[in-house]
């Protein structure tokens, strides 16, 4: 099984909400995941998100492949930093 952490849309019209979740790939975009990793609400003055360090890298460590939109904002927050810096010392 596949998993990717990507952003599943909550919120009415016009005003987005998502969550970041750890889902299969296969699964569709708003339907049925296997954790909730963290929030990002896009709509207030500045972009909120808050995201569960511990939980994301578990799940990169495990091999889940975030998208696009998900790896920026975890660059963002300084995760993916983090995840690359964990790989180096698991190596050496």
């Amino acid at each position: 099984m596949a998993v990717k952490l990507r952003l599943k849309r909550m919120g009415g019209k016009q005003k987005p909400f998502y969550r970041i979740v750890a889902a299969d790939s296969r699964s569709p975009r708003d339907g049925k995941f296997i954790e909730l990793i963290g929030t990002y609400n896009p709509i207030k003055g500045e972009e909120v998100v808050t995201i569960d360090e511990e939980k994301t890298l578990k799940w990169l460590a495990n091999g889940a492949e975030p998208t696009d939109t998900v790896r920026n904002i975890l660059s963002k927050q300084g995760i993916m930093k983090k995840y690359a810096d964990s790989k180096k010392v698991k190596k050496a």
